[in-house]
């Protein structure tokens, strides 16, 4: 039976403006500069450069310290005495301030008046700094990417039209380490059904063959084995040793990936300098052929802060160049406020929930520099040793410490801490490199994990490579030197670092 209820619960709501504030909070600089491009080009209230408030107060602040710099010689000469000092460009602009409002005086029933043309001239009040010659990003030389080059050398191979297209697919679904992932039975049903070529799997096998031994060569393997065959068999080396690496990829695959030595040598009856060559051949091998045909700006990291060092303190800067100041349209704030516009019930409406977005959208830009600069001082002043020593002096740190501090939420925390990156005089390190936990010592105090992991890596490049130190033997050197660390522990800290077991370290 239905029937109809009431209940009170306590619920906590966001509002629009703080969605929106907690989405532009977590965005790094490039996303940001990209998110105010969107946003300028959707709302036509919102537009570049500051307010008429805002350039004044900027313009009196420069004036006053003109003022302070030219007076400051005279009055240290005259012994106190006053001295009215003349500056001739202060003559000057105030006599062109005069003749401004002069002109807008005479010209008030104009459609376009002076006073428009002056306020929207920026160059009048303020340098738009960010868009200086010296600042504009370095353009991205052209270059020719790894699949134009292959098909380019496909095309040279001079085989039928029909096949010619099967390798054109082929190479399009190539990753983007040069594997081809997909199955190339699909691949066939794709272009025969297309262009009805009757590509049978032998052809196309073939075909993926002739690709395999393109530059560079491995490309468009099926799995590491393959790529490593192909490599090999295309190497001018005739040498012993290439022989029989390609015959431990062939015969012994399993074996050479879990470095069994023993049963390698015995299988194919061969000593420890034939196995150690053998090996060196396949070490010089490239497993990704795909690699190192990637963009530059896919792989540059643009960081979110500046921290530089002056004497005993820290400037602290957040990288804002290329995001332009933000202000509301005053034509169409005049428009609204304005009653004989002629303008629709519609139209005003969409002005004044554009005009909302708008301020909603500068607020949040605001205030994502606020809390961005809060959260960066306060790593600063937690880890102020790494900042003055370097490596080796990280301390532990948690989001709640850095939440307490400026009394926000941790979520907060971990929305500026994701994906920012901050320059330093040791480097450019994430803001999450700085937050760790603590492991005690016998002398009471804790250590970043950060630290015991860096201790953990010079361990291991140390270790005698025919007999790797196993997760035991780690945890007891790192007892021994005050660490309270349990196995398990080491065994995570060395998967962290992308390090393999001992069995897999052991080299010939």
């Amino acid at each position: 039976m239905l029937k109809i209820t009431q209940t009170q619960r306590l619920q906590q709501k966001l509002t629009p403006a703080q969605v929106q504030y907690l989405k532009i909070l977590q965005l790094p600089v490039l996303a940001l500069e990209q998110r105010i491009k969107d946003e300028l080009e959707i709302n036509p209230l919102l537009e570049e450069g500051m307010d008429q408030e805002e350039m004044q107060e900027q313009d009196e602040s420069l004036d006053a310290d003109i003022i302070e710099e030219e007076l400051a010689p005279v009055a240290d000469g005259k012994d106190g005495m006053e001295v009215d000092v003349i500056i001739p460009e202060r003559e000057a602009q105030k006599e062109q301030d005069d003749f401004i409002e002069k002109e807008i005086r005479e010209h008030q029933d104009e459609e376009y008046s002076w006073e428009e043309f002056f306020e929207d001239n920026e160059g009048a009040h303020s340098k738009n700094w960010y868009d200086e010659e010296d600042d504009r990003e370095i353009p991205t030389p052209a270059s020719v990417s790894l699949t134009d080059r292959l098909i380019e050398q496909l095309h040279m191979l001079q085989m039928d039209e029909r096949l010619t297209l099967l390798g054109e697919e082929i190479i399009g679904n190539i990753d983007e380490d040069g594997y081809l992932r997909r199955n190339l039975e699909d691949i066939i049903l794709d272009v025969n059904h297309e262009h009805a070529s009757g590509i049978s799997p032998e052809e196309a096998e073939a075909v993926l063959q002739r690709i395999h031994r393109l530059d560079p060569v491995g490309i468009a393997s099926r799995n590491l084995r393959e790529c490593l065959i192909v490599q090999l068999e295309r190497s001018p080396d005739n040498s012993t040793a290439r022989i029989i690496a390609i015959r431990i990829l062939r015969e012994c695959w399993d074996h050479f990936v879990k470095k069994h030595f023993e049963k390698i040598k015995a299988e194919l009856h061969i000593n420890d300098d034939l196995l150690k060559k053998a090996f060196g051949c396949i070490k010089h091998l490239n497993p990704k052929p795909g690699e190192g045909n990637i963009s530059a700006t896919l792989n540059y990291i643009i960081p979110d802060f500046f921290v530089s060092r002056d004497k005993d303190d820290f400037i602290i800067m957040l990288n804002d160049r290329g995001v332009p100041p933000l202000r509301v349209s005053r034509a169409y704030r005049e428009l609204m406020t304005t009653r004989k516009n002629g303008i629709s019930t519609e139209a005003r409406q969409f002005l004044r929930q554009k005009m909302e977005t708008a301020k909603w959208f500068i607020q949040s830009i605001n205030q994502r520099r606020q809390t961005m600069l809060a959260v960066m001082h306060t790593i600063v002043e937690k880890q102020r040793d790494w900042f003055e020593k370097g490596p080796g002096a990280l301390r532990p740190l948690i989001y709640r410490d850095i939440a307490d501090v400026i009394s926000m939420d941790i979520s907060t925390i971990s929305r500026v801490v994701n994906g920012k990156y901050v320059q330093t005089e040791w480097g450019v390190h994430e803001l999450r490199y700085f937050f760790s936990e603590g492991i005690p010592t016998a002398s009471g105090i804790e250590v970043s994990n950060t630290e015991v992991k860096s201790i953990i890596k010079g361990l291991i490049s140390a270790e005698d490579a025919k007999k790797p130190m196993s997760d035991e033997a780690i945890m007891t050197m790192l007892r021994e030197r005050g660490f309270d660390i349990a196995r398990r522990t080491v065994a995570k800290y060395r998967e962290a670092l992308g390090i393999p077991v001992s069995r897999l370290r052991v080299k010939i």
